[in-house]
């Protein structure tokens, strides 16, 4: 009975592996399509540069927050403002927007406090109350550690110049430490997450959208309600995409990278970031989430080798399919995310692919996250907060403090 239970292990173990196989292979694809695409695209470009304000949600003052607003100062666009939200007047990151106003005089630039909690999700909480103090009919929301090149604005609201774009959305890479938990994190960004957004552009194009950037028009965001349905929602910038996209209009995935900032936290901070990011993935998309068991070809492939470690078809699995990994991870991160760390980090992909494998599946042992230090209950992508400090709405009205 053992030996039987051991080759029906092994058996599915191999099944697994192959799917593996099958979707780097997909993942290559998706990513020699995307880079046709876009240079097809390049050649085609209209100059569409509308007048467009950039909303940035605030909570404390992280790593290399400033050089990443910085960034959006420095932008070759003829037209655009940049407006902050903080929740708490004391907020430290008010501190570094009043920088910003000064060393930038000649840009718009404004802070609004926003007081009220509407909902759980707080970030869209002050979306809602910045949303007015927002001048122009194209709008663009990113995190705060997002850090942009100079031609940031000109390559994402290109694509609005074509027909029923309703929004426009970005990759993004992961700057870091040396640090092994940070280094691992950014290597999923760059070898796996993205890997699977490319692959679902190839089988059913954008539904959705990355919070590395969010542009849209008004009048789309007002065709889904405004911000106010995404109020409990942990995955907004999914649900936001999702919305648009639902709506008939077109999302398109751009090819400029931007740069996120990942915390030198540790194992169990990045254990947590991670459950909260698969949870949220696995309430977005039940089924979809369900088949990125099929996705972790590499850690299936050892699983045989360790139950069969004389079966030479055991060791030729692992070797192929371990390359078609690595050319992925080259081919994804350096090639298309221009990740200069990728290879110097290949040796981590057997980790880091087992560690992913564990976090699916913990994924589905409980409803539970940690966001910021508050733990909530997360019910079909909604937030329920399960402390007892839950921030109670006010009636006090926004205000604003301008940049001209």
């Amino acid at each position: 009975m053992s030996c039987y239970l051991s080759t029906v292990v092994i058996v599915a173990a191999a099944a697994l592996a192959l799917c593996g196989i099958g979707y780097y292979l997909l993942c290559l694809w998706s990513a020699r399509t995307f880079r046709r695409d876009w240079r097809r695209a390049h050649t085609q470009a209209a100059h569409y540069t509308p007048a467009v304000s950039i909303l940035k949600p605030l909570r404390g003052a992280d790593p290399g927050m400033y050089e990443a607003f910085r960034s959006h100062c420095l932008q070759d666009y003829p037209d655009y403002e940049l407006v902050f939200g903080v929740a708490d007047g004391n907020d430290p990151a008010i501190a570094l927007v009043e920088q910003l106003r000064g060393e930038f005089p000649e840009r718009r630039i404004q802070w609004v406090l926003c007081p009220a909690a509407l909902g759980t999700n707080l970030k869209v909480s002050n979306l809602v109350q910045m949303l007015p103090y927002a001048r122009h009919d194209y709008l663009l929301v990113n995190d705060s550690d997002i850090r942009v090149p100079p031609d940031y604005l000109r390559r994402i609201m290109t694509p609005f110049a074509g027909p029923h774009v309703g929004m426009v959305t970005s990759p993004y890479r992961a700057n870091t430490s040396r640090r092994l938990v940070p280094r691992l994190e950014a290597l999923d960004i760059s070898t796996d997450f993205f890997a699977g957004v490319l692959a679902a552009r190839q089988l059913e194009g954008i539904h959705f959208a990355l919070g590395s950037t969010l542009a849209f028009p008004r009048w789309a965001l007002s065709a889904i309600g405004g911000f106010e349905p995404l109020l409990d929602y942990l995955a907004d910038d999914f649900e936001l995409g999702a919305r648009i996209a639902a709506g008939g209009y077109r999302v398109v995935l751009s090819d400029v990278v931007v740069e996120t900032h990942v915390p030198d936290y540790p194992l169990r901070a990045y254990w947590e970031h991670q459950l909260r990011w698969a949870r949220c993935k696995r309430d977005s998309r039940r089924w979809g989430y369900l088949g990125v068991a099929l996705t972790f070809g590499l850690p299936w492939a050892l699983l045989v080798l360790a139950l069969a470690p004389h079966a030479k078809a055991a060791w030729t699995l692992l070797a192929i399919t371990a390359a078609l990994r690595l050319v992925m991870a080259l081919v994804v991160g350096r090639w298309i995310l221009h990740d200069r760390k990728i290879p110097a980090d290949l040796w981590m992909l057997p980790l880091r692919d087992v560690l992913g494998l564990a976090i699916w599946a913990a994924s589905y042992t409980g409803h539970t996250i940690v966001w910021r230090g508050d733990q909530f209950v997360l019910e079909s992508g909604k937030l329920r907060l399960a402390t007892s400090h839950k921030a109670q709405a006010t009636s006090r009205k926004p205000q604003a403090t301008s940049g001209e």
